[in-house]
């Protein structure tokens, strides 16, 4: 029976990096479900208080990566505070939208759209959308780290 469950957890992890890509798939849950399968089904004393108010940390900043990301790289472009505040939405909407590809071009053409309105000049408006694909990079880059720290301290808490 703990090999099935180990399947299980193993399968969860997994999935959570798919989750990256496809964003329809609930990466952090996925963790989650990991974790909890381990608790309740294989051994409940060696998560600590620590390792479960540490995933909660680690998981509200997981949830907003993807946003402070995207945001961060459009005014470091050289984006309007409304572009920035678009571009966060988008992301959100483009989650939505044609998975996997709807989170990277839904924020660039919302960028774009939002900088010409603003009367800026086709170079500066392309600058900054150019950011919000940027920020999907690191927005994901962030998340596989997370993740990974996430699944060590899991077999770290267990194990030691």
């Amino acid at each position: 029976m703990d090999i099935l469950l180990w399947i299980i957890i193993i399968l969860l992890f997994i999935a959570s990096f798919l989750g990256i890509i496809f964003p329809m798939i609930p990466s952090v849950i996925a963790i989650w479900g990991g974790f909890l399968v381990y608790y309740f089904f294989i051994n409940s004393d060696s998560l600590t208080w620590w390792f479960w108010t540490g995933m909660i940390v680690i998981t509200v900043i997981l949830f907003v990566a993807d946003i402070i990301a995207n945001s961060y790289f459009v005014k470091k472009f050289g984006g309007s505070k409304a572009g920035e505040r678009g571009a966060a939405v988008a992301v959100i909407v483009g989650s939505f939208i044609t998975p996997p590809f709807g989170i990277i071009y839904v924020p660039f053409f919302t960028v774009l759209a939002i900088e010409m309105i603003q009367r800026r000049t086709a170079k500066e408006a392309i600058r900054a959308s150019i950011g919000s694909f940027l920020g999907f990079l690191g927005g994901s880059v962030a998340k596989v780290v997370l993740q990974l720290i996430m699944i060590a301290w899991f077999f770290i808490a267990i194990w030691f």
